[in-house]
């Protein structure tokens, strides 16, 4: 009888896509395959297959520059945790980062951040992620926010890029093509001052990334982009802003990094990460 409880390690392809869905399943994560293929066409994947073809566990790093990665998807199905295979992934992981001298960079849950944390991962900043069931008392400030327009990009991403310390229009653009409804600017006198995207997600709808320069324009993107996107939505908002009326809290994140002295970008820009998966 084959022993499927010897692991096999491999790189993630598409033909993983099915198992990779499961884990965000059992793990009530709010990925779909959509969100797996985007970060498996722009990123490298690992994982840890069982005798009988189980998919156990999964991690994912995305380089977005040379100097740092997003290390996202640390996932083990709930049957088979406790036994190292996300600490044996995530060392895979970091040992490849630091040949290509990449800092690892990644969002925590408060369970995550305890393993993190033995790895050599420090602290930076935090966020809270909320869910929004009812968005009928949010309106469209059609004066200042519209939808976004591809002359817009050339904007958007050096705002992006001053805030999140990358260049990752890619993955902005594949988030407003899959999600244009939520593919909002915030411009005044010619100048965009902020922009909102959005995705569809396995549970719910979800906003981000939410990047201002400044916390009344980064208000006002949020009410808009929340009058168009059908609920439930999940926000994930950085600590220093107070959540808005209808919002419920659900979990926390703090954003860790392994290998630099800092988080890149400035966070003072950043209002809603892209999610704990994307960065």
């Amino acid at each position: 009888m084959a022993n499927t409880e010897v692991a096999r390690e491999h790189l993630l392809g598409s033909q993983h896509l099915t198992g990779c869905l499961a884990l965000s399943q059992a793990a009530h994560w709010n990925q779909n395959t959509a969100d797996w293929q985007l970060m498996l066409e722009i990123g490298r994947g690992y994982g840890l297959t069982l005798g009988d073809g189980t998919l156990a566990a999964t991690t994912i790093t995305l380089p977005y520059s040379e100097r740092f990665a997003w290390v996202s998807m640390v996932l083990v199905l709930p049957e088979h945790r406790r036994k190292g295979y996300a600490t044996q992934l995530l060392k895979r992981a970091l040992a490849e980062l630091k040949i290509e001298n990449r800092a690892a960079i990644l969002d925590a849950t408060p369970d995550g951040r305890e393993v993190y944390s033995l790895e050599g991962f420090r602290d930076t900043w935090g966020f809270k992620r909320f869910v929004v069931e009812d968005c009928r008392n949010f309106e469209f400030d059609v004066a200042e926010v519209r939808a976004l327009r591809p002359p817009d990009w050339p904007q958007i991403a050096t705002l992006d890029q001053a805030a999140f310390g990358a260049d990752r229009v890619r993955l902005l653009q594949a988030l407003a093509l899959r999600f244009p409804q939520a593919a909002c600017v915030c411009e005044r006198e010619g100048k965009i001052a902020g922009f909102v995207l959005g995705r569809d997600g396995r549970e719910a709808n979800q906003v981000g990334p939410l990047v201002a320069s400044d916390a009344a324009t980064a208000r006002v993107l949020l009410g808009s982009v929340l009058a168009r996107v059908r609920p439930p939505v999940y926000v994930d908002l950085v600590d220093r802003e107070a959540p808005l009326p209808g919002f419920s809290f659900q979990r926390l994140f703090t954003r860790m990094v392994h290998g630099a002295e800092r988080a890149p970008g400035n966070e003072s820009l950043v209002y809603c990460p892209a999610g704990p998966e994307l960065g």
